[in-house]
């Protein structure tokens, strides 16, 4: 045999630059520098400028602390929507917001107050809220740089932030159309209040906790009924609240809960819920003898009568505390309540209309009205009747030893011999709220409300542009009512958000507006003194809104409220206001002032525009209770309709177990060390490839796992870089010229296109990440660029088969990388600049246009299941070292599993075979081949004389390459 010669030099390997180490995290920030530099989102804005617009309203987060893993999925959500719906030529603008008032940042501020030991009351308000504005700017340059470095394209250089003084105004502006319209009262309701941080809460500002209370029984003597025989009995009531017994006013009872009234072993007569009285004989031992007594006998023998709850009206008790005199020897009426179960407790309740809804409720219908006893930080007011006398007594209500069985309550209660029982051992679920995780109370003080129930004066100007849309609605509609129907008009994804926000509008109270703390937008409101009604004029309100405009929130303050007033009114006939809104408000008011001012152009609707000013609203599911509600309810109360055409609502990410993230517990994921890590591709990838509608999700091992799916789309890009190297326009080949199997990969190209496009619409990454990682990984490395390597490694370059392919693999390409560019937006870049340097940036670029071509998918689902147990059928000789590859195997597969007029030359090239043969017996066989090696395509064929020597196809290709040279 004669000395072989090495072919390798004439073989056509792939060529590129990109490597395939990724180096994320050292490349990225080079790329984002030149997007900064080069202007990348004011590029996409004039690229699409005059296009069909998509503008998604960013929720604005809390400017404190660096941002965490719930903070990174957000923002690529957003973010995919908005390059998704920008690649389908749309222009969508991205201006990102930060909530920059309100208790978060005052906390913070606070905290650095107490360590330096400073009280914040001592300090000017005015230095106060400029030390909140600094601590707030800070956090939103520190979060704006890390949400940049995630690659989130956006107008970064002109953020919205609620503390800038034309947002501020822009907020009181709305306020003041509550207020002019009659939708705003001040009135004295119990609200959840933080005693530690001396202020009502939203609801969204409450988290549950599983705590252990004290639980009591205590006896109010009754003292006047209809029923005789109740005269001098007790009714007893059970609570885990023994702090509100001092303010107790009334009794609840059923009014078809069935009582029973009885002697107990002691002598003392009580009246208990026939369902409860078992589990009140355990608590107290105050059965009916000193023996176990069971059944039929506590109800007949020992009974001294039965009631309905209806039977008790005009029953009367006094309080334990009644030799106090005063307010305690007041007389305490048995009410009927429907609110009352045999759940648990006696069947009684004890009202204290300052610290319960269904008391205040119950308790106002008859006249009776709070107290106001407990102050700001929980503490009973110094001038009460029943006050605590020790330091232990004089703590906060929330305190445990203030309600310990030993405490102050239960001390004096037990004094009065009214305390049946008392034990610290109950354990229940209580709100607490999220900042300094302390207990709250519900406590009665006066407030600013929102009514949902009061209807909405369709006459009083509020915004001459909705004179139309308000008159469609018709006269008469509640707040409650109106922002029903538009959640009815609104898409929600997922669906079932709908179910979730509307069940919490139907149900929720009146809107509590004020809070007592300094950092904030203030109510600007004049109340007079003479009436109590708050000042409506047009006139006045105008100042007050330019005044802010000019110097923000510190222009509402008593040096200029004359002057805000004006010439018409004296100061001294009027309380200025000094509560401060809620933060929802400030931020339900952001479509206002980001999406309708003008001050962000790119924002603006076309003139006539009527509808919601925002296509998307996107946040995490716990603001169907926060920002989708406070939003809904301020545009519907001002506009009459939602600010937003749909809501998208994504869950909450969890550690790899399945646990919620707690730095306690060690388990907390930090984006800013995946980036730092991997990259931030890795954390988009990963964030785009979970079911975000419901909680997922993150660890160690589930980034690995994302890294090894990253690699794989990377090697893809890689590939296909390489095999296209040199590719020109003169090179390409016509689709209907192609063969079969290129023009079978376009026709899968175009239902990825379908699918994903559909993934697009229906805000699914999921399916949109699954679906081109699947079509990458099967369709291209797997099945077509496995098949086609010999075609492009040894095809002559004019070879038509070696054209189409590298004709497929260019449209491939361009389809491609702008699917991945949303998903991998630093790799997307990188990708696109070394095939084409000079090229501008991927994310200019539009959705591609598929060629459309027909082929037989039958035909091909057939084929490919057949290679597979071909190559199943291979992989025990390999295992086996009988031969080194399929390419030494020679392959008879039955007859009736080829698809009818498939040559065995292409059914050989498709399971990349020596040869294959078709067979009548039904049986497949693998046996190694007889024919020699090409020496330079190693392709074992019928052709090749000798090991080493070139098949016709090789043979042909060095003519040919030799002729071109």
């Amino acid at each position: 045999m004669s000395e072989q010669r090495d072919y390798r030099d004439t073989v056509f390997l792939p060529k590129t630059d990109f490597p395939m180490k990724a180096g994320l995290p050292q490349k990225e920030p080079g790329i984002l520098a030149r997007w900064e530099a080069d202007g990348m989102y004011q590029r996409l804005r004039e690229a699409r400028a005059g296009r069909e617009q998509f503008i998604l309203h960013d929720g604005p987060p809390y400017a404190n602390g660096d941002m965490h893993i719930g903070h990174a999925l957000n923002h690529i959500l957003k973010d995919m929507v908005v390059r998704t719906q920008t690649l389908l030529g749309k222009d969508a603008p991205y201006v990102p917001g930060w909530d920059c008032h309100g208790l978060p940042i005052e906390w913070k501020v606070e905290e650095q107050y107490r360590k330096k030991k400073k009280n914040k009351d001592e300090v000017p308000a005015k230095e106060f809220r400029a030390e909140c504005r600094a601590y707030a700017q800070q956090w939103v340059d520190t979060q704006r740089e890390q949400l940049k470095r995630l690659g989130v394209c956006g107008n970064w250089d002109k953020p919205y932030l609620t503390m800038d003084f034309a947002a501020e105004a822009t907020i009181v502006a709305e306020l003041l159309k509550f207020a002019e319209s009659g939708q705003l009262y001040r009135g004295a309701k119990p609200v959840m209040w933080s005693p530690v941080e001396k202020t009502a809460l939203a609801e969204a500002e409450v988290e549950y906790e599983d705590i252990t209370s004290t639980q009591v029984d205590v006896a109010f003597e009754i003292v006047e009924s209809p029923i005789p025989e109740l005269v001098g009995a007790h009714a007893v009531i059970w609570t885990t609240t023994p702090w509100t017994i001092p303010v107790n006013q009334a009794l609840a009872y059923g009014p078809e809960v069935e009582y029973h009234h009885y002697r107990a072993h002691d002598g003392r007569r009580f009246l208990i819920a026939v369902d409860l009285l078992e589990a009140f004989f355990a608590r107290t031992g105050l059965g009916p003898v000193a023996e176990d007594i069971e059944g039929d006998v506590v109800l007949s023998e020992y009974a001294l009568g039965t009631y309905r709850g209806a039977d008790l009206a005009g029953t009367v008790a006094r309080h334990p505390m009644h030799h106090l005199g005063g307010f305690f020897a007041e007389p305490r009426p048995l009410l009927a309540g429907d609110f009352v179960t045999t759940d648990s407790g006696t069947g009684l309740v004890h009202m204290a209309p300052d610290h319960g809804e269904d008391d205040f409720d119950l308790c106002k219908a008859r006249g009776i009205g709070p107290k106001f006893v407990v102050e700001a930080d929980g503490r009973y007011r110094e001038d009460w009747l029943w006050l605590p006398r020790t330091d232990e007594r004089s703590a906060s209500v929330i305190h445990p030893k203030f309600n310990a069985p030993e405490g102050p309550v239960c001390e004096d209660l037990r004094a009065a011999g009214a305390l049946l029982a008392a034990s610290a051992d109950y354990q229940h679920s209580y709100p607490h709220s999220w900042r300094s995780k302390a207990k709250v109370i519900y406590r009665c003080t006066p407030q600013w409300f929102v009514p949902m129930d009061k209807p909405i004066d369709r006459d009083t100007p509020r915004c001459a542009a909705e004179a139309e849309i308000r008159a469609a609605q018709g006269d008469g509609e509640t707040l409650r009512q109106t922002a029903l129907r538009a959640i009815a008009e609104t898409r929600f994804v997922p669906d079932k958000g709908r179910n979730r926000i509307g069940s919490m509008v139907e149900s929720r109270p009146d809107w509590v507006l004020s809070r007592q703390r300094a950092w904030g937008v203030p109510i600007t409101l004049f109340v007079s003194r003479a009436t109590g009604q708050y000042l409506r004029d047009p006139e006045v309100n105008a100042r007050i809104i330019a005044a802010i405009r000019e110097g923000g929130v510190d222009a509402w303050d008593e040096e200029n409220a004359q002057a805000l007033l004006g010439e018409r009114y004296d100061l001294a006939d009027f309380e200025r206001v000094t509560d401060i809104l809620d933060v929802w408000f400030d931020s339900g008011s952001t479509h206002a002032f980001v999406l309708e001012s003008g001050r962000w152009p790119e924002l603006t609707r076309p003139a006539g525009y009527t509808g919601p000013p925002a296509d998307l609203y996107l946040e995490g599911s716990d603001q169907h209770r926060g920002w989708f509600q406070s939003s809904l309810l301020e545009s519907c109360a001002t506009r009459g309709r939602a600010p937003y055409k749909a809501v998208l609502t994504h869950g909450f990410t969890m550690d790899a177990k399945g646990m919620k993230m707690s730095k306690s517990l060690g388990n907390t994921i930090s984006p800013l060390d995946v980036m730092r890590d991997y990259g931030a591709d890795i954390i988009r990838l990963w964030a785009l490839s979970v079911d975000y509608t419901e909680d997922h999700r993150i660890g160690p091992e589930i980034l690995k796992g994302v890294a090894d799916q990253y690699r794989k789309l990377r090697n893809t890009f890689r590939y296909m870089l390489g095999a296209l190297a040199d590719f020109d326009e003169a090179e390409r080949l016509p689709v209907a010229e192609m063969p079969e199997l290129e023009r079978y990969m376009l026709v899968l190209l175009g239902q990825l296109d379908a699918t994903l496009r559909q993934a697009v619409d229906a805000f699914d990454f999921n399916t949109y990440v699954r679906a081109l990682t699947d079509f990458c990984n099967e369709d291209l490395s797997a099945f077509y660029f496995d098949i086609r390597k010999d075609c492009l490694y040894c095809d002559a370059p004019g070879d038509p088969r070696r054209r189409a392919y590298r004709s497929a693999l260019d449209t491939l390409f361009h389809a491609l990388i702008r699917y991945a560019a949303p998903v991998l937006v630093y790799t997307g870049e990188e990708v696109w600049g070394t095939r084409y340097p000079e090229g501008g940036s991927v994310h200019l670029l539009e959705w591609p246009a598929v060629p459309m071509t027909e082929a037989d998918l039958a035909k091909w689902a057939q084929l490919r299941s057949l290679r597979e147990k071909v190559n199943e059928a291979i992989e025990p000789l390999r295992r086996e070292k009988v031969i080194g590859s399929g390419l030494e195997a020679q392959v008879a597969v039955p007859a009736a599993a080829v698809p009818p007029g498939t040559a065995n030359a292409a059914l050989a090239e498709l399971f990349i075979t020596s040869t294959v043969s078709c067979s009548e017996e039904g049986a497949m066989e693998v046996t190694p081949t007889e024919h020699h090696k090409c020496g330079r395509c190693w392709r074992h064929l019928p052709d090749v004389a000798e090991d080493g020597a070139l098949c016709a196809r090789c043979d042909d290709a060095l003519v040919q390459a030799e002729a071109a040279q």
